[in-house]
């Protein structure tokens, strides 16, 4: 099983980015603690230096799965469906700009919020509209890089533009590429779907990302999803990618990241046992 976990190359104010601050000190310490990547959430890659990331990953053996985009929208207010046609395109721009990286890292650009939300003046048919556009945009450009997007549903608390797999998957129809997919995250599942296994085994070859936090937004173990169902369930979909947690930094961020991967390690062979498993489809460090 590939673990990584969230870290943050700016200062952010989303709270379940459980790492922020020196750069290299916490890859040196989520690196000692034996995960495999380091998911990064930027937010404007003009403002770091890439060499840098790179040679400090890089020295430490990490791989980089995922780029978050987030930021973006938390931090700059950036979205797909802003009634404010200036915003539309610096968010789509935006993304754009991840490519490089993106590409250098072989890692997934995620579209959470930087979907946005629905507002006032503005219709849902409207903003799934200029979502789609802005998608089919980013996917374009992504494509000659080989970087694939994937787009994370998310509770209906926070937006209610695709909040579950199947408006996935029917946004996926809309845009139709080949390299947009989805990233699903267990606690916006446990929210969503009505069956979280159902649901995995529905987006099938179309997750391109996989976010853990336990029911309760803390690190896996600490709520009462039944993990080893969910992922046995993910791997039997083909999965060969990382299981990256994203959750708040309860405690605090040392003690939910170590909690976290010394749960989910001491769950591989029961994952591994699972009936509709096999010990060869679970991807290796």
């Amino acid at each position: 099983m590939k673990l990584s976990i969230v870290l943050s190359t700016q200062p952010a104010k989303f709270n379940a980015v459980a790492f922020k601050g020196d750069l290299e000190a916490n890859v040196a310490k989520i690196a000692r603690w034996g995960y495999d990547g380091v998911e990064l959430a930027i937010r404007d890659p003009q403002l770091t230096d890439a060499d840098a990331i790179e040679s400090i990953i890089r020295r430490y053996g990490l791989a980089v799965p995922a780029i978050g985009t987030g930021q973006a929208w938390g931090e700059e207010g950036l979205s797909f469906p802003d009634p404010d046609p200036a915003v539309r395109r610096a968010a789509i721009e935006r993304v754009k700009s991840h490519i490089p990286l993106a590409a250098r890292f072989d890692a997934v650009i995620i579209i959470g919020l930087l979907r946005g939300v629905v507002k006032p003046g503005v219709s849902q048919e409207q903003a799934m509209q200029w979502m789609v556009e802005a998608l089919q945009e980013c996917s374009a450009a992504a494509w000659p890089a080989g970087v694939r997007l994937a787009l994370e549903p998310i509770n209906r608390y926070e937006t209610t533009l695709i909040n579950n797999v199947r408006q996935g998957l029917d946004l996926i129809e809309r845009v139709g590429a080949d390299n947009f997919g989805l990233l699903l995250d267990t606690f916006h599942m446990n929210i969503e779907e009505p069956d979280m296994a159902e649901s995995i085994r529905l987006a099938g070859d179309r997750i391109f990302h996989f976010h853990v936090a336990d029911s309760n937004r803390w690190y896996p173990g600490a709520g009462h999803l039944d993990f080893v169902s969910l992922l046995g369930t993910l791997y039997e979909t083909g999965y060969q990618g990382y299981v990256s947690g994203e959750f708040m930094p309860e405690p605090d961020a040392d003690a939910a990241a170590q909690r976290a991967i010394a749960h989910l390690r001491s769950l591989e062979r029961q994952i591994s046992q699972s009936p509709q498993v096999s010990q060869s489809s679970i991807p290796t460090s």
